[in-house]
């Protein structure tokens, strides 16, 4: 598979129905096993994954995990009906979902309530975990699904952040960025400097889109 273009008008991306995702309560509890909850950013390690052995030789013990970590502003914006991100520590600029069908979705005029964002992409890093702080301490979401490449749309749950704390994820959680509740967010990222990325285009491969909501009423406690 070829790696996705991430910058696109959405009315090239078809019609397609939609598979609501569930929205939980990030707690300590229920973060467990995709990642943590963080309080201090100034002081959180990004965990950095060893390079995998290729045959029978063992890598060498203090090598293959040396890249370190990388930060920046990962920015997040609504134009209309389509949410764009920027993450300046890996110069990405992304289309990340839209909040109508993306045959009707427009950018100059918000035409529908933004009630959820629909998500066409999903990926993982092998090499290192991954650090959302949000800088505006505004509420926010994050979809994500445990590793294993046989990802399903079954498998992915959104977490509803209320802003105050972040996110940390472990390596090899499938994510797609981060998504703010309101027009615009900043957030400090931190992750492997590597940036080894697999991807899943979500429409192509199941035929939906991942429907994720941004209303705080959504979500269902565990």
């Amino acid at each position: 598979m070829n790696a996705p273009e991430y910058i696109f008008e959405a009315s090239t991306k078809p019609s397609l129905p939609w598979h609501e995702v569930p929205l939980i309560r990030a707690t300590d509890a229920s973060v467990n096993g995709y990642g943590c909850l963080v309080d201090d950013p100034d002081s959180f390690e990004i965990e950095i994954a060893r390079w995998p052995q290729q045959g029978w030789r063992p890598i060498d013990e203090g090598t293959g995990d040396e890249g370190g970590w990388v930060e920046g502003t990962f920015k997040c914006d609504w134009q209309g009906d389509v949410l764009y991100g920027e993450n300046e520590a890996v110069k990405g600029h992304y289309v990340l979902g839209w909040s109508a069908d993306p045959q009707q979705a427009q950018t100059d005029q918000q035409t529908a309530p933004r009630d959820q964002v629909l998500l066409w992409h999903m990926n993982y890093h092998p090499d290192g975990g991954q650090m959302f702080w949000p800088l505006d301490n505004k509420p926010f979401i994050v979809p994500a699904a445990l590793p294993g490449d046989n990802l399903t749309p079954d498998k992915v749950v959104a977490f509803w952040c209320d802003g105050s704390r972040g996110l940390y994820i472990h390596p090899g959680i499938w994510h797609e960025g981060i998504f703010p509740v309101e027009d615009n967010q900043r957030f400090l990222d931190r992750q492997g400097r590597v940036h080894a990325r697999v991807s899943a285009d979500i429409g192509t491969e199941f035929g939906v889109y991942l429907a994720c909501p941004l209303r705080e009423d959504r979500i269902k406690d565990l």
